[in-house]
């Protein structure tokens, strides 16, 4: 970077380049370029000819300005870049956002805006005029201005005459009006919360000079850096930022998830710990021969730091690092990682090496694609399942033999902390050691033999014991004593006799050990000072004599009970809790779970044995948690350490049971993603947000098998009745927690156990478990991103898609609406043109009769009512029983209405409200109805009751053949088949190898389609029982099927990657098309079956000849998951809707992408086709539908109105009408042309 200088006579100069750690304060100008003739240049600063040209007024003015602001340097772009030097201009085009970020001030000069002219009003005032100017200035309309805007933190703007007109603060609404951009990102310099559709629709209007300025000058904005190619075209250069931001995404998202812990932070939180690091207790090491010979030897790649606990191994491996950054040149990489047995984030071998990986990859980036390969193919699991360790060594020792790999510092503290893994950790060590000079490696440790035998195999070892170096170490210490002293002298307010006596008392007894005289402090800190030399010598020399005397006041006091119960809970949990976590555990607490203040006293009677640390708590010392468990056990768990788990997994179900529930952050939508969910201060979560991710873990270690206490996991006991209300409650939590994969493994240690007992009675958890692993995937993927309840839903209409929806003119809505009303809305002008209103709560289900002339809503307050749809006329009032509304459903031949209170169910005629009929027997909610075809019999499911004699659990799901003759009901592996007239069971279809996710029956109703969750689809003749066929393959579960339209070929996609093609008659795989790096989460046929088209998670779309399974073409470009694809009936076009909320158009023939459709702000989910092609319609969970040409890309229509998604979309038969289902409780048929809503 160059910069111009202000010389002390007003002259300016030019500096040479200048590196980033030598750049003084400056400010810098935005501006828009006029004649390039006319624009100063760096030839022209360089040569002297700058004062002739009119663009000097410009720099002059920046000049002036920095003066008057106390600066002396600024930066222009015209004349500050050497623009011949094709690297120099790359470099600084790929740098310039930062510069703008990094500047003092940043004045903009708007040389359209003057502020000369002023007009007079009716009582004589002058006003100025420049506010119009101001908002159309051409500034505003310029591709590089808006990194300009966004990344100083001060931006001023100046008129053409130099008048200060206002800052970004206060003209932002100003700003906002004229660009759209959000005031909450003209406020921050820091855009990595935005997301990448909505800083390319900043920028979608903006022009540039140059065609490919308008990519570069977006560089800076995402935080990425590409070489500059004039010439290539605006088209080439957006395809290449495309590129870069995706590969930037991958590359972050497999970092983050790398991510166990950052050990710069741990490092912080230690030293602030234990007081701070005090570099003269630690310099002794810089001269330490051992220490000499490992750091600047040859042969010397491994130096072993040992020593007995509290002789300060940590903070003098604190105190090495801090040297090693200060010496080190760019050319070396320092990574390091602290072992914690107490924290189970932290105390494995796999912990460590991401650790390791972590701070590696964050100083070299470059090295993340030996990561990356295996991300993008396994996502988070690489590094968190059974086979993580593998996986993880493959890539340390991948990364560690890289050739650009820098040379490097490899330092890991309190190995005997380690306590998962130890042996593979120290066998990496000792193989890895030697085999590359330019690594060197430090770990520290416990005087413990096992680690000893394991270190002695290397070569090239230095060991450096502390006990060796007493000399050194009580030097170190006496200077820790003196600094500790001096701190409670003036805390404390000692007069010198105590000073004296107390650095007295702590030389002479401190043996070279750091922790003792931290512990004897912090006890000190709670004496009177006047009482502080007669108790000195009851603090005993020696870490453990110290810790008994701890001991023994607690069970001397007052609070013994209560101080014993949360060092019983610290010693047990499996990592560090916070003060609110610790109320929820230990019942004795409660009453203090808002008074944090209250809390840290308590905590703190328990001798010094823990310490607090921003709310969280922790052991003081290893050695203190070593001690309770071995010489003080009998009085924190009289009745043994099992109970203690006993304790936390019986609270934890008491908390979890009280404040989980349904949306617990109130997130505005469903499908929110993870990543916007921000904790607020009053976090519902923050007290059980331990026992969320523990609670199963604590109960096997308590482990019932061995007691006579299995009750618990019987029907009935607590954790049945937890699963049975609180289950997806729970997964929901876990989501929020982002403890998704924990829960994958609890759910498996907890089926585990529960077969270990041996008991019948434990169906539930079971279920619970066969839920989790149906959907592992997706749990693992799905449910990290998106927290709240939808993904039930969502999940079957993905593997419903083909079968399930046979006819797009049959909508089903459920929906909810608070406001106790219903409303239709002219989309045109927003105008609401009837609120159906009469019901006294709110409305909970909304639906359309099959013919769309009237309306029925159900509402909590125990009715049902049905309106006419044209005049909001309420034509009848059906009132229940005691209970709300549960389900409604109408016939198909819109003559009956069927509606549910709790278990009742009530059959209405449709024209006149008479109730015609009361059916009951569910002994629990009745929460699904549906009619036959033929609209003459009526199925009904309660909640875990049984719809037919002979079903043996809660009914799942439910399908009627298409002549009526039919039902098919499955749950859990077994589906029977009943003749639907006299509820005689024909047949039973049982040895599903695991749970049946979708049954649907075919067009003739003779066969019965079944999904599993194993990955295999199986085809059953409905009238004979025989299976035809079973599809195997798929090694994961099946996310979309479709058959063929004379139903020789059945298509599926799977969570596996690939996409197979069958034969029905034989059940032969004919075809399976792979290639993917991510699960296929959607296929779907042409509407002549010749062509098939799958979408993948990794966001390619392939078009396949479904005779032959070749791939025609493969639509690429996609920089987001697809969530849906279809053909138009011509085949000549592929829609694709993206995860980022647009939706392209594809040619089938070419593969080329000719429209890309914005404007929704979430995701597209359903599109529907006019059969004359032009119109294509798109809905959102964003609430809004849009009218796309398919011709031009042009937005035709917006019909908005919605408070919450619409997720269906249909064209009535005559082409004409459109019908919108919606989650607000709503459903509506629009005019497709006039957007009109009927």
């Amino acid at each position: 970077m160059r910069l111009l200088e202000i010389l002390p006579n007003g002259d300016l100069r030019l500096t040479q380049k200048l590196l980033d750690d030598a750049i003084p304060q400056y400010a810098i100008l935005s501006h828009t370029w006029g004649d390039e003739s006319k624009e100063v240049t760096f030839e022209d600063i360089v040569g002297g000819s700058d004062r002739g040209k009119a663009g000097y007024k410009k720099i002059k003015f920046c000049g002036n300005q920095a003066t008057q602001d106390g600066l002396r340097y600024f930066w222009v772009d015209s004349c500050c870049i050497k623009k011949s030097s094709d690297a120099e201009l790359s470099e600084s085009l790929n740098s310039m956002f930062r510069w703008y970020q990094r500047a003092e001030k940043c004045y903009v000069y708007l040389s359209d805006v003057s502020t000369t002219r002023k007009r007079k009003t009716s009582g004589g005032d002058t006003l100025k005029t420049w506010e119009q100017a101001f908002r159309e200035s051409r500034w505003f309309t310029r591709g590089w201005t808006l990194q300009e805007l966004l990344a100083p933190t001060s931006v001023k703007f100046f008129s053409k005459e130099g008048e200060e007109l206002g800052d970004k603060q206060s003209l932002e609404q100003e700003i906002y009006e004229i660009t759209r951009i959000p005031i909450s990102a003209l406020r921050e310099s820091k855009l990595s919360r935005f997301s990448t559709e909505q800083k390319f629709d900043w920028a979608k209007n903006r022009q540039t000079t140059r065609e490919e300025d308008w990519a570069y000058s977006l560089l800076g904005i995402f935080e990425i850096s590409m070489p500059v190619v004039y010439g290539e075209g605006r088209r080439n250069a957006v395809r290449r930022l495309e590129k870069e931001i995706d590969d930037t995404s991958k590359a972050k998202q497999c970092l983050r998830d790398l991510r166990v812990t950052d050990p710069r932070a741990d490092k912080v939180r230690i030293e602030e710990a234990k007081g701070g690091l005090i570099p003269d207790s630690y310099r002794w090491i810089l001269e330490n021969n051992d220490f000499k010979q490992w750091r600047n030897g040859q042969q010397s790649h491994l130096l072993w730091i040992k020593g007995d606990p509290g002789k300060g191994k940590t903070m003098l491996l604190c105190g090495i690092i801090d040297e090693l950054k200060k010496s080190i040149a760019e050319t070396h990489l320092l990574s390091f990682f602290y072992c914690q047995a107490t924290d189970s984030r932290i105390n494995s071998a796999t912990a460590v090496l991401r650790g390791l990986l972590y701070l590696l990859i964050d100083q070299q980036p470059s090295l993340i694609w030996h990561i990356q390969k295996q991300h993008d193919l396994a996502g988070k699991n690489v590094f968190e399942d059974t086979n993580a360790w593998v996986a993880l060594s493959d890539i340390f020792t991948n990364v560690l033999q890289d050739p650009s790999l820098k040379s490097t510092y490899l330092i890991i503290d309190a190995l005997d902390e380690c306590t998962i893994g130890l042996p593979k950790l120290l066998d990496v060590i000792i193989r890895k050691s030697p085999v590359s000079p330019h690594i060197k490696w430090l770990v520290s440790s416990r005087n413990w033999p096992p680690i000893g035998e394991w270190l002695d195999k290397a070569r090239r070892k230095v060991t450096l014991r502390l006990e060796l170096n007493a000399e050194s170490i009580s030097t170190a210490v006496s200077i820790y004593i003196r600094h500790k002293v001096r701190q409670l002298a003036q805390e404390k307010k000692y007069d010198n006799k105590t000073r004296r006596a107390v650095l007295d008392h702590l030389s002479s007894n401190a043996n070279g050990t750091f922790l003792w005289v931290a512990l004897v402090c912090q006890n000190l800190q709670n004496i009177p000072r006047g009482r502080i030399r007669a108790r000195l010598n009851s603090f005993p020399p020696g870490l453990n004599p110290l810790y008994e005397r701890m001991m023994k006041q607690i069970c001397e006091s007052e609070d013994s009970e209560l101080c014993k119960r949360i060092l019983a809970s610290i010693s047990t949990v499996y990592e560090p809790i916070t003060l609110t976590e610790l109320t929820s555990l230990v019942e004795m607490l409660e009453e203090s779970s808002d008074d944090i203040e209250s809390l840290q006293e308590i905590v703190g009677l328990c001798g010094s044995f823990l310490t607090i640390q921003k709310d969280t708590i922790y052991f003081v010392h290893q050695s203190a948690k070593d001690y309770l468990l071995a010489k003080a056990s009998v009085e924190i768990f009289p009745l043994g350490r099992r109970q203690g788990h006993y304790d936390i997994f019986s609270r934890s179900l008491v908390v979890m049971s009280r404040t989980l529930r349904r949306n617990i952050y109130s997130l505005n939508a469903l499908g929110y993603g993870i990543e916007q969910v921000k904790p607020t201060d009053s976090d519902p979560l923050a007290a059980s947000r331990y026992s969320c991710v523990y609670w199963v873990d604590h109960l096997c270690d308590w482990n019932p098998s061995i007691t006579n206490d299995q009750v618990d996991l019987k029907d009935g006991g607590i954790v049945d009745t937890f699963l049975r209300t609180k289950y997806l409650y729970w997964l929901e939590a876990l989501s929020l927690c982002r403890s998704v994969p924990k829960g994958v493994l609890a759910m498996g240690r907890l089926e585990a156990l529960v077969q270990s007992t041996r008991q019948p009675n434990t169906a539930p958890v079971q279920r619970g478990r066969a839920r989790m692993d149906y959907d592992k995937a997706s749990y693992r993927r799905k449910m990290e991103r998106l927290p709240t309840d939808a993904r039930g839903p969502q999940r079957l209409g993905q593997l419903g898609h083909v079968l399930a929806r046979l006819d797009p003119t049959r909508i089903g809505i459920v929906g909810r609406d608070g406001d106790k009303t219903v409303k239709i809305w002219d989309a045109s002008n927003g105008k609401c043109l009837w609120t159906l209103k009469g019901h006294s709560d709110s409305v909970r289900l909304v639906a359309f009769l099959h013919d769309l002339t009237r309306l029925v809503s159900a509402s909590g307050d125990r009715t049902v009512r049905i309106w006419d749809a044209s005049s909001s006329e309420c034509l009848q009032t059906l009132e229940g029983r005691s209970s709300s509304v549960g389900t409604v459903a109408f016939s198909h031949d819109s003559t009956l209405l069927a509606s549910a209170w709790g278990g009742t169910v009530k059959i209405w005629d449709a024209s006149n409200g008479e109730c015609l009929r009361t059916l009951e027997g569910h002994s629990r909610p009745v929460c699904l109805v549906a009619f036959s075809h033929d609209s003459t019999l009526l199925a009904s499911a309660s909640e875990g009751g049984t719809m037919l004699d002979g079903c043996s659990d809660s009914v799942y799901l439910v399908a009627f053949s298409h002549d009526s003759t039919l039902l098919a009901l499955a749950w859990g592996g077994t589906v029977k088949i009943w003749d639907a007239s006299n509820g005689e069971c024909l047949r039973t279809l049982k040895g599903h190898s695991d749970s049946v996710c979708l049954v649907a029956f075919l067009h003739d109703s003779t066969w019965l389609v079944l999904v599993l969750g194993d990955g295999t689809v199986r085809i059953w003749d409905a009238s004979s029982s025989e299976r035809l066929q079973t599809l195997e393959g798929h090694s994961g579960p099946v996310d979309s099927v479709a058959f063929w339209h004379d139903l020789t070929r059945l298509v599926s996609a799977s969570w596996d990657g690939t996409v197979r093609i069958w034969d029905t008659s034989s059940g032969k795989c004919l075809q399976m098309l792979d290639g993917y790096s991510s699960w296929v989460n959607m296929v779907a046929f042409s509407h002549d079956s010749t062509l098939l088209v799958s979408a993948s998670q990794d966001g390619t779309v392939n078009i396949w000849d479904a005779s032959s399974g070749e791939c025609l073409q493969t639509l690429k470009g996609h920089s987001n998951s697809i969530c849906l694809v279809a053909f138009l009936h011509n085949l000549t076009r592929i829609v694709s809707a993206l995860s980022n909320r647009t939706v392209r158009i594809w040619d089938t023939s070419s593969g080329e992408c000719l429209w890309t459709l914005e404007g929704h702000s979430s995701f597209v989910n359903s599109v529907a086709f006019l059969h004359d092609l032009i119109r294509i319609v798109l809905a959102s969970w964003d609430g809004t539908v849009r009218i796309w040409d398919a011709g031009s890309g042009e937005c035709l229509k917006a019909l908005e109105g919605y408070n919450e998604c619409v997720y269906m979309a249909a064209f009535l038969p005559d082409a004409i009408r459109l019908a919108l289902a919606s989650r607000d409780g709503t459903a509506r048929i629009w005019d497709a042309s006039s957007g009109e809503c009927l």
